[in-house]
């Protein structure tokens, strides 16, 4: 039976303007796609990120001119269905990694249990998530923090006053601090600043210098004192084996891999080379962070707290306690569209 392919465009904005060291956003452009197969319905979700060279443009086209070929697969298992489609979408990992999802947000539904159960993993097990304060004055992040008491946040940075902004954040909160730079320092900032979050009570840094800039982060490595993750710099599977001695571990986001079959592969690759893992999100709604927390057993942290930072959720299904994600525990990923 060949599967039915539906599809929406939103365009959710966020609770407050979402800066980063690369710009500031207002709203998010999101595709959800749904598949039907024998009776279950499986949905997937993929975010547009501008500096990932995917368009609304493409992936509606894309949709419009490759649905027969989407929906005619003789459907078996999800990892079957990922190679298929890359094949099918080799420029369009956005639109591959919203299918995957569905595809085994149906096979859970099939085999009856959730994802995380069907992977033999103890959601119990499950790392706290963080939330995201984005680049603002130090009044503004505060305010942020008081409407929303969490027990880790990710501070996003890459200014000149960065020091002098965590240090106003931490006479307020005890709380951990992940550091996110989205490649913001220079390298020579980066030397000067990492010897001085020791006593800042930081949990790990994010990106800290420019992508695929390996002589900087291997000195980096050498002097810093937390881990340091690749976000940019870790796109693929095929950029696991660069971020090995020059990273402490990679932060895998479903968008940028194209899905839930190759971020199991790279979990597992990361794992074999001694690298920490961490689940990223692109401010995905319900649908899209509950394939993330499924596979959050698999991770040494999470950041999926895009659900919490939209002013507007399409999808139902995910509760949100003080870090924790509680699932439905329905079969598959166990969302639904409102």
């Amino acid at each position: 039976m060949p599967f039915k392919l539906r599809y929406q465009i939103f365009d959710l904005p966020f609770k407050y303007p979402f800066t980063i060291s690369k710009g500031t956003k207002t709203h998010q452009q999101t595709l959800i796609v749904e598949l039907e197969w024998n009776g279950f319905r499986g949905y997937g979700e993929a975010p547009v990120i501008s500096y990932y060279p995917v368009t609304i443009d493409q992936i509606l086209t894309d949709l419009t001119q490759k649905k027969t070929f989407i929906e005619k697969f003789a459907f078996t298992e999800p990892e079957r269905y990922w190679h298929y489609l890359h094949h099918l979408l080799p420029k369009n990992p956005l639109l591959v990694c919203a299918l995957d999802m569905a595809c085994w947000d149906i096979y859970g539904q099939l085999k009856r249990q959730p994802l995380y159960a069907l992977w033999s993993t103890d959601i119990s097990q499950a790392p706290l998530t963080d939330i995201t304060i984005g680049l603002d004055s130090p009044e503004t992040m505060v305010t942020k923090m008081k409407e929303n008491p969490w027990p880790v946040y990710k501070i996003k940075l890459g200014t000149d006053r960065d020091l002098e902004l965590l240090k106003e954040l931490r006479n307020y909160s005890g709380a951990n601090f992940r550091l996110d730079v989205n490649g913001g320092w220079t390298a020579n900032q980066a030397k000067q600043i990492l010897p001085r979050l020791d006593n800042l009570n930081i949990e790990l840094v994010e990106e800290p210098i420019k992508k695929y800039d390996y002589t900087g982060m291997k000195q980096l490595m050498e002097i810093s004192p937390v881990p340091l993750i690749a976000d940019e710099s870790c796109v693929g599977e095929e950029d696991i084996k660069n971020c090995f001695g020059h990273f402490h571990g990679i932060n895998i986001k479903l968008t940028k891999c194209s899905g839930i079959t190759p971020a199991i592969r790279m979990i597992k690759k990361a794992r074999e080379s001694g690298l920490k893992i961490m689940l990223g999100n692109m401010n995905e709604s319900t649908i899209g962070s509950a394939a993330l927390a499924h596979l959050m057993p698999q991770a040494d942290y999470a950041d999926i707290d895009g659900p919490l930072l939209l002013a507007e959720d399409p999808g139902k299904g995910l509760i949100y306690n003080s870090g924790k994600i509680l699932l439905s525990n329905a079969p598959g990923l166990g969302v639904s569209l409102k």
